[in-house]
């Protein structure tokens, strides 16, 4: 297939907001659009369920939580494209309220799927990221309110303009290992395993942003960490006031940015508009409208 080719990838895309960003960017996106899913018989279900409604998705099977089906993914781009032109990290998960799983083991699944599957995404694909590309991390709302309950000290490192990828990782890290010596709490830490590993998400998209500032300044790549809102998912539940569908449209604004736009980039986007980090969603503009 020719290089020439536009692609995106969106993971997590067999259900929910991800489904919801596939089926916009097959509307919107001039190239092809990738679905990627863990489960095969669900994401290729996914990918026929938007054939039926005249859409034309591709299909390739990816587990964030497998490094070599990353590897597996970023060889069959390099292959059939040459590179990459948006990727959407959607993928993740989170523990029911009311799940009786000791939070421990909350803390540890949560943020290998959720913070160390997207960055090991991110360390396989953003190499492949055509100039004028769109990465977008799907964060949330739900990091800044962890990051509100965290330490003044933690708060005060994961606002840092300087704080490097390693230092993050060892972060979370200790996260995990404070939940598991049941310090956490004492450590400066709050009790939302899924908030902390999305606090993660967005730090590192402002880590990236400024590598790819630094050492691909004339490409024009925009990244960004996003909240879709509170949507009805089967991870939220029907209790949220916003379909999959609305979820999509900051994600999707993000992917779509003009290509000679220079920002957002590195920024926490919400209703499609960046938001300084930290500040309460309660704060925001739109919270009370």
């Amino acid at each position: 297939m020719s290089s020439n080719i536009r692609v995106a990838v969106v993971t997590g895309g067999n259900k929910g907001i991800g489904l919801a960003i596939v089926r916009d960017l097959c509307q919107q996106f001039s190239g092809d659009v990738m679905l990627t899913a863990r489960d095969v018989a669900r994401g290729q279900a996914a990918v026929q369920q938007l054939q039926a409604e005249g859409l034309s998705p591709r299909f390739h099977q990816l587990d964030i939580d497998d490094l070599r089906s990353i590897q597996a993914l970023r060889d069959f781009l390099l292959k059939e494209y040459g590179g990459l032109n948006v990727l959407v990290n959607n993928a993740g998960i989170a523990f029911k309220t009311v799940d009786p799983t000791p939070f421990h083991i909350q803390a540890e699944v949560t943020m290998k799927t959720n913070f160390l599957g997207t960055r090991n995404v991110c360390t396989e694909l953003l190499p492949l990221i055509k100039p004028q590309g769109r990465v977008v991390n799907v964060s949330s709302t739900e990091s800044v309110r962890a990051l509100n309950n965290c330490s003044p000290e933690l708060q005060q490192k994961f606002k840092s303009e300087t704080i490097t990828e390693e230092e993050l990782v060892g972060l979370m890290n200790k996260f995990v290992e404070d939940t598991k010596n049941g310090v956490h709490k004492k450590e400066g830490w709050p009790s939302t395993a899924y908030g902390v590993t999305k606090i993660g998400v967005t730090v590192l998209s402002r880590i990236y942003a400024r590598k790819l500032s630094e050492q691909r300044a004339g490409d024009k790549i925009l990244l960004n960490a996003c909240c879709p809102g509170w949507v009805r998912t089967d991870m939220t539940g029907p209790e949220a006031p916003k379909r999959p569908e609305e979820g999509a449209e900051t994600p999707v604004y993000l992917d779509l940015l003009l290509s000679d736009a220079e920002g957002p980039h590195g920024q926490f986007v919400s209703e499609k508009k960046f938001v300084e980090w930290g500040v309460p969603p309660e704060s925001y503009p739109w919270a009370n409208a």
